[in-house]
C-alpha cells in the first residue's frame, strides 16, 4: 500500500503503521486472519508508538478470541456488504453463471429497498427478526402510484403538504408576486394505486437472505444469524373480472379500442389482442400455455351429446394436457385469428407477432393499454390486473355456474386444493340461498323451471297426487 509509512512488524501477521495520505500522526494496525488471506485494519487513535503497540496486541487477542467462538471480526454496514455481494455477482455474470439482467435486478432491489431498510445497520447486528419483519415494512411503503411513466412512491401527508407549498412558492416567484395565484385546473396525470405483490416481496427477501448468509460465510456476521426458508406471507386474493366487468371489457374493446387504432399495424395488434382476451377468458389457459400453443394443437371433436367442441392440447409448467371449449365461441375466435394470421402452418404459433414470430410477451403492453382504456386495470384489492386475471375470471365464472371443483381442476391443469384456496369465496355467492336461509326479510325463491319443462313437472306432480289419493286395489 503506497500510503503506508513508518511500518513496523510486531509479529507475523501483525503490523502497525501510519498513513501517509492523511495529516494525522495516529497509528493503525493491520491484523491477518488465521488460515485466510484477509486482513482487518483498525485505527488505534494514538500518536504514541508505545501505546499503539499495546493496543495492537490487544486487538489481535480480541480477534483470536472472536474467531475461536465463531464471532464476527468485521463490523461493516449492510450497504457495504451488499456492494461486495453485487461485485461478486457481476463476476459470476461474466463467467456465464447468471445473466447480467439478474445482476441489474439485484442492484435495483439493494438500492431501492434493502438499503433504505437496513443499509446503515452494522451487518453483525442484523438478526433474524429484522428479516422476518421485512414484509410488513415493505408493504407499509410499497403502496405506490403507477403513472404512465413509471412507479412513484406514495408521499406521506407531510411530504404532500411540503411539496404543495414548494410548488406554490415557485409559481408565485415566477409570476413576480406573492399576493394571489391565478386559478388553474391542470389535467391530472392518470394514476393507479397499486399494492406490492407477495412474489415481489419474496424475490427481494431471497436477495436479502443471500447477502446475510454470504456475510456469515466470510465471518462478517455471527453464524446464528443465518437465514433459512421463507416466512409465510398473507395470501392476497387474485383479482378476476366480474361477469359485468368482462362484458364491459370486450364491448369496449370491440366498439372503441380496436376501431381507434391509428395505423394498420396497430389495428392488427388490437384485433389480435381482442381475440386473445376472449379466448383466455373462455378457456382458462395459463399465459405460458398460450405462448406455446401451435395450430397443430387445435382440433375439433364432439361431446357425448353430439355438440361440437374445440380441443386445445396445451403445454406449460412442464406438463401437457387437453382442455375443451365450445366451438360456438372459442372456435369462432380462432377462425378470426386465422383470417389475420401471418401463417397458419401446423408449427406456427397461434398467438404470433405481426411478423409471424412467437409473441414472447403475449401482448403485455397492449393488454395494459386496453385495461387502462376501459378503466379496468386495478382490481378491488388494488392489485394491477394483467393477463393472468383472465384465467382467474374463467375459474370464477365457471364455479359460479356450478361446475364442480374436481372437473374445473382437471380442465385448468391444477389441483382441487388450489381451486379451493384461491376461489373459495365463490361458494358463498353460489350458495347464497342456503347461507341466508332463515334470516329476517329473506324469502328464498323456488328454483326457476324452463318453460319447456313446466308441463312435464306438472304431469309428474299430478301423477304423484293421484297415486297417493287413490285407494289401493285389494289383493
Amino acid at each position: 500500500m503506497a500510503f503506508v509509512t513508518d511500518k513496523e512488524d510486531l509479529k507475523p501477521g501483525l503490523v502497525i503503521f501510519r498513513r501517509g495520505d492523511l495529516q494525522t500522526r495516529d497509528w493503525y494496525c493491520r491484523i491477518r486472519l488465521p488460515k485466510a488471506t484477509r486482513y482487518k485494519t483498525i485505527a488505534l487513535k494514538t500518536p504514541d508508538i508505545t501505546t499503539a503497540r499495546t493496543l495492537a496486541y490487544d486487538h489481535e487477542s480480541e480477534i483470536r478470541f472472536a474467531l475461536k467462538r465463531n464471532l464476527p471480526v468485521f463490523n461493516r454496514p449492510f450497504a457495504a456488504v451488499a456492494k461486495d455481494y453485487i461485485a461478486e455477482q457481476k463476476l459470476r455474470a461474466l463467467r456465464g453463471e447468471i445473466t447480467l439482467g439478474r445482476v441489474k435486478l439485484i442492484e435495483s432491489v439493494v438500492k431501492n429497498q434493502l438499503n433504505p431498510y437496513v443499509g446503515k445497520t452494522q451487518i453483525d447486528l442484523i438478526a433474524l427478526d429484522r428479516w422476518q419483519n421485512y414484509p410488513s415494512w415493505r408493504r407499509s411503503l410499497g403502496q405506490g402510484r403507477m403513472t404512465r411513466h413509471g412507479n412513484v412512491r406514495q408521499m406521506t401527508p407531510a411530504e404532500r403538504l411540503a411539496a404543495k407549498e414548494v410548488a406554490e412558492t415557485k409559481a408565485k416567484e415566477k409570476l413576480g408576486r406573492v399576493d394571489k395565484l391565478p386559478e388553474a385546473n391542470p389535467k391530472p396525470e392518470p394514476t393507479e394505486w397499486i399494492i406490492v405483490s407477495d412474489a415481489t416481496i419474496r424475490f427481494e427477501m431471497k436477495i436479502y437472505r443471500a447477502i446475510i448468509n454470504d456475510a456469515i460465510s466470510k465471518q462478517e456476521a455471527p453464524p446464528h444469524h443465518r437465514i433459512e426458508g421463507m416466512p409465510s406471507l398473507e395470501k392476497q386474493r387474485r383479482d378476476a373480472f366480474t361477469l359485468e366487468e368482462y362484458r364491459r371489457l370486450h364491448t369496449h374493446a370491440r366498439t372503441k379500442w380496436v376501431p381507434a387504432a391509428k395505423t394498420k399495424t396497430a389495428r392488427w395488434y388490437r384485433d389480435m389482442v381482442y381475440q386473445f382476451v376472449l379466448i383466455m377468458c373462455n378457456t382458462g389457459m395459463r399465459p405460458s400455455e398460450a405462448r406455446n400453443l401451435r395450430w397443430r394443437d387445435v382440433t375439433e371433436a364432439t361431446d357425448k351429446n353430439g355438440q361440437p367442441v374445440t380441443v386445445l392440447s396445451v403445454r406449460g409448467k412442464g406438463k401437457s394436457r387437453q382442455l375443451v371449449a365450445p366451438t360456438s365461441n372459442v372456435g369462432k375466435y380462432l377462425d378470426r385469428i386465422r383470417a389475420i394470421a401471418v401463417s397458419t402452418a401446423l408449427e406456427a404459433p397461434v398467438f404470433s407477432s405481426a411478423t409471424g414470430k412467437e409473441e414472447r410477451t403475449l401482448y403485455k403492453m397492449h393488454i395494459a393499454d386496453l385495461l387502462d382504456n376501459a378503466n379496468l386495470r386495478v382490481g378491488p384489492s388494488g392489485i394491477l390486473r394483467a393477463t393472468y386475471s383472465f384465467r382467474h375470471t374463467y375459474a370464477t365464472i365457471r364455479l359460479t355456474e356450478g361446475v364442480s371443483e374436481l372437473l374445473l381442476a382437471e380442465q385448468m391443469g391444477t389441483s382441487v386444493q388450489m381451486i379451493q384456496e384461491h376461489y373459495g369465496h365463490v361458494d358463498t355467492i353460489k350458495h347464497a340461498d342456503l347461507v341466508l336461509q332463515g334470516m329476517s326479510d329473506w324469502e328464498p325463491r323456488e328454483p326457476m323451471v324452463p318453460p319447456e319443462e313446466k308441463e312435464t313437472v306438472q304431469v309428474k306432480r299430478a301423477a304423484r297426487a293421484k297415486r297417493t289419493t287413490e285407494p289401493r286395489k285389494p289383493h
